[in-house]
């Protein structure tokens, strides 16, 4: 698919999206629930205007890195050298330990 099918598909579907709210608005009433609902609902659709407009006008693409760079992480325990000057902020005893 090309991105103009890509972008009508998810159009679509946010129109139908938007009559089954409407479906279950008169089913529900306008409680706070479907309201939130509603409100998203639009958002989506907002987003998918300004998304589009910035395809329309080339903006950036972003290739998907197929690689991701593994990090190993040592089981070692780290080195206590490094917290003796740390603080144990946010625990409010007065002797620095936890209760």
């Amino acid at each position: 698919m090309s991105l103009k099918d890509d972008l009508t598909a998810v159009e679509r579907s946010l129109d139908h999206l938007a009559r089954s709210v409407g479906k279950l608005e008169a089913q529900l009433g306008a409680g706070l629930d479907i309201r939130r609902v509603r409100s998203d609902t639009d958002h989506l659709r907002e987003s998918l205007g300004l998304l589009k407009q910035s395809a329309a006008a080339g903006g950036p693409r972003r290739q998907v890195s197929a690689t991701v760079e593994m990090v190993s992480i040592s089981d070692a325990p780290y080195n206590s050298a490094l917290w003796t000057d740390a603080e144990d902020e946010g625990l409010g005893s007065r002797n620095g330990h936890a209760p």
